[in-house]
């Protein structure tokens, strides 16, 4: 299966523009998309509704959204009618196969007075796939500071690690479940996982040793039993390598990453960075899973 990850910049492109069409070409083909930083309402990308833009692009695809940032956007007409709307800032997962069960988890923040800070999210979908039930996310981390992002981590982790004790989206006896008028069985429980996104940090950091674990001279990275695999990586590429961020005078940092659950290392067929997309200030990164 062929995943994409793509942190839009509400629409808008190196060129100044927004162009949601763009956008969707580039990442035409995918299977699943992660998108980030999708707008709704605001003067930006011109108070559209830019889910429903992407959406529409993707008529064959399921989706689900979940604002990270979520703001009074309404007003009152001519006749003092509240014309109801939200200013949301969030992520989106489209998929060709059903997302049986979704979750929206608001990530830590710190406030801070002279960064900009904003509530974050990590949008969870559980998707059909050819070897069964996958969670998948769509994550967005602070880009302000350090100590932020290891606190959003340490939530992601009790999020995947919780999932055996929590359970399915809704449990229960088959006669209780049955009331809340399912057609079939509930959703089933996914332990596998693949996180994708703009994570906001570098290979070298504090934040990358938390989520895949530490380096040591010997053995090289010591991946823990709860730990995550990087799939540039596992996927042969140079660790140097992977840009998706080019920056001012010519450097390319990578902050936008796939991280797979330990149990899908060796599934991990390929990953690239679309280093010709112009829709964002960010470059797409495609992962090819063998599932």
């Amino acid at each position: 299966m062929k995943f994409a990850s793509y942190n839009i910049q509400y629409g808008t492109g190196k060129d100044g523009r927004v162009d949601i069409d763009r956008i969707c070409r580039e990442i035409e083909g995918a299977d699943i998309m992660a998108l980030q930083e999708v707008d709704r309402c605001w003067e930006r990308s011109g108070n559209a509704d830019l889910k429903a833009e992407i959406a529409a692009n993707f008529p064959d695809y399921y989706w689900v959204y979940g604002a990270g940032l979520d703001l009074e956007g309404g007003f009152k007409d001519d006749s003092g009618r509240v014309v109801h709307r939200r200013r949301q800032f969030g992520n989106m997962l489209l998929s060709r196969t059903p997302i049986l069960a979704t979750r929206n988890h608001t990530l830590p923040k710190l406030g801070m007075v002279e960064q900009v800070s904003m509530h974050r999210s990590a949008l969870e979908g559980v998707i059909e796939t050819p070897s069964g039930p996958l969670r998948v996310f769509s994550v967005h981390l602070a880009h302000s500071s350090a100590p932020e992002r290891l606190s959003q981590i340490a939530k992601l982790q009790k999020v995947l690690n919780g999932a055996h004790i929590e359970g399915a989206a809704l449990t229960g006896p088959p006669g209780m479940v049955k009331t809340w008028g399912l057609e079939g069985a509930p959703p089933p429980l996914a332990h596998s996982a693949i996180l994708m996104g703009d994570f906001n940090l570098k290979p070298c950091s504090s934040e990358y040793v938390a989520l895949c674990g530490p380096m040591d001279d010997k053995y090289g990275r010591i991946t823990v039993l709860d730990g995550l695999i990087d799939c540039w990586v596992a996927a042969g590429n140079d660790p140097e390598g992977g840009g998706t961020m080019p920056r001012k005078g010519g450097s390319i940092d990578r902050i936008d990453y796939a991280f797979v659950t330990a149990d899908l290392a060796r599934k991990v067929e390929s990953m690239r960075v679309d280093a010709e997309a112009q829709g964002s200030d960010h470059q797409p990164i495609w992962v090819e899973l063998d599932l």
